[in-house]
């Protein structure tokens, strides 16, 4: 199924030890590029990145993920009992040569350099699992948002091989008249060189039939169906696999045939029919940037 590659998703999830908000944009890139900003998570990072490279094959992801500790057991206090020692002698000292009570409160002696350390135990296995199953979970809403954007773009992308289509059918018949007009153009040329009324008919009919060959359409007419039946193959529901790249070869080839075509071309209305398939394509392949 095609899918776009911008979507947006966004969820709150609260488990007994934990609270998490995960953000996660999807931008259009060339490649699948990971950013990721919030509570560091050391190595659960890299395991939320594979679950994100097995959903996504392009796009800039750029993940936020906030993390509120609710449980006190969460976290770890070491105290400098030596330090802390010494800085309660020497506050008894102080005390005793002045005869008046110094004290320290909490928040000052939590100020003393290397006084304390309070930092956040190690995830359990049962976090870890929270987390991830929240990451799949706010994940599936920006693939739901791709998915629904990439009917969107097919549905504009479809209305334009319909157009293509149209146009090649009417180059085809246009082509048909292409010998005759070579022959008839031929016949006014030779007129307008030869001093004699008359001329080799034999002769006229060989460089006709020469033209004829040199300017038939018949095999671009050929590409571009072919290329248009693929382009409808990779927009199918039933192609499972990404397209945007393969689409954008194909838009390109198209567009190669159609100045073939222009550059053949004896008829204007041929001329024309040329220039709007390449007007279609150029829109296509503006669609298809945004494509995974």
């Amino acid at each position: 199924m095609i899918q776009s590659m911008t979507g947006f998703g966004e969820r709150s999830f609260d488990s007994p030890t934990l609270r998490a908000k995960i953000s996660i944009r999807s931008l259009n890139h060339r490649f699948l590029d990971w950013s990721y900003k919030g509570t560091p998570l050391g190595e659960l990072e890299n395991r939320l990145r594979l679950i994100c490279q097995r959903k996504l094959h392009r796009g800039r992801i750029e993940v936020n993920l906030e993390l509120s500790f609710e449980d006190p057991q969460s976290w770890e206090l070491s105290i400098n009992e030596g330090l802390l020692e010494k800085v309660l002698s020497s506050l008894e000292r102080v005390s005793s040569r002045s005869g008046k009570e110094v004290n320290l409160s909490l928040d000052n002696i939590f100020r003393i350099p290397q006084m304390a350390e309070i930092k956040r135990k190690d995830l359990s296995s049962k976090e870890v699992l929270f987390l991830e199953k929240s990451f799949e979970k706010t994940l599936e809403a920006v693939l739901k948002e791709r998915m629904r954007e990439g009917r969107e773009i097919a549905k504009k992308i479809r209305q334009h091989v319909q157009n293509i289509q149209r146009m090649v059918k009417g180059i085809e018949r246009l082509g048909r008249k292409q010998p005759y007009l070579l022959r008839e153009k031929l016949r006014q040329r030779l007129q307008e060189l030869t001093s004699e009324a008359s001329f080799s008919e034999e002769k006229m009919a060989e460089e006709a039939a020469y033209l004829a060959q040199r300017y038939d359409l018949s095999e671009e007419i050929l590409r571009l169906g072919s290329h248009l039946g693929s382009l409808e193959k990779l927009l199918s529901p039933r192609n499972e696999e990404p397209a945007g790249k393969m689409l954008d070869f194909i838009a390109q080839e198209l567009h190669r045939e159609a100045n073939t075509i222009n550059s053949k071309s004896q008829d204007i209305e041929i001329t024309k029919a040329s220039l709007a398939i390449k007007g279609e394509v150029e829109s296509i392949r503006q669609h298809i940037q945004n494509i995974e």
